[in-house]
């Protein structure tokens, strides 16, 4: 195995550089799919961290009972309502049909409330047959999913209690052991895993990133939203989920570390995303 620490270079070589040229579309079109009657501000910090690492196009689907304030939220969001409060065999089958054939990549699962296993299951294997990048996070991590992911372009991103939930095991502090079942979790199931923590470690079984954040204010609720919807915005660049994933660990670790100097331990997940910009520009390069 390769193990290599996250650095400003290597990075840089994981973002594209953007065409002059370029018309609306061309760099990256993501579907974020998420929200329930309690969490509805996940999908929202998903999808504007998606915008804000430089994505045309982010269409945000949430239950019907939060497009209302989430549309006024932000004007930037494009709003599909699912017909159902949770995730449904029927809502996963009327949103299918709403989506646009373009898509580059989605994540899934921030803050989802999930009535139906085999919706969730439908909506992944539908979006993968469609050449769509996926990253999956919180509800999404259930072990019966695994098998639809294998050899994809997929990246899921756990915290060590949905680590334990999908993969069956808990990953403890010691830092050779969580590297140590990333790449093995990785390897078996043929996908990228980006597990959270203190140090992000990301593998997809052959090479493996850490990204040492120590910014201890980022335990604030909302920052793996963010980090969702920032690796689904790389991945719709870059078709290399471990590349992708990477590069947006790095740069929400960033951006975590710039607001923690501001605010001290008092920050929120919306200063990671006002702080993005100013993190992300020196990898913006114009061909």
């Amino acid at each position: 195995m390769v193990i290599k620490l996250l650095k400003l270079s290597t990075v840089r070589k994981f973002i594209p550089s953007r065409k002059s040229n370029s018309r609306k579309g061309d760099n990256g079109i993501v579907l974020v799919v998420g929200g329930s009657y309690i969490y509805h501000g996940a999908p929202i910090l998903s999808s504007i961290a998606a915008l804000r690492c430089g994505t045309d196009l982010v269409y945000t689907a949430i239950p019907k009972i939060n497009v209302v304030p989430t549309r006024a939220i932000s004007p930037n969001l494009i709003v599909i309502p699912l017909v159902d409060q949770k995730l449904t065999r029927g809502a996963v089958s009327k949103l299918l049909g709403a989506l646009p054939r373009n898509l580059d990549s989605a994540t899934i699962g921030m803050g989802l409330a999930i009535q139906e296993k085999n919706a969730l299951i439908n909506l992944i294997k539908s979006l993968l047959d469609r050449d769509v990048r996926l990253s999956l996070d919180a509800s999404a991590l259930i072990p019966e999913v695994l098998p639809c992911l294998c050899d994809k372009n997929v990246v899921v991103t756990p915290h060590a209690g949905e680590f334990k939930r999908l993969f069956g095991i808990l990953p403890l502090n010691s830092k050779k052991e969580r590297i140590s079942l990333v790449e093995k979790h990785a390897k078996e199931n043929g996908i990228t895993v980006l597990l959270k923590g203190s140090t992000d470690v990301i593998s997809d079984g052959t090479t493996t990133f850490l990204n040492e954040k120590k910014t201890p204010a980022m335990t604030v609720g909302g920052t793996g939203d963010v980090l969702s919807g920032l690796v689904a915005g790389m991945l719709s660049k870059n078709r290399n989920p471990l590349e992708s994933s990477a590069a947006a660990t790095y740069i929400n670790g960033l951006a975590g570390k710039a607001v923690q100097k501001k605010f001290g331990l008092h920050m929120t997940s919306m200063d990671l995303l006002e702080e993005l910009p100013a993190v992300m520009k020196p990898f913006d390069r114009i061909v």
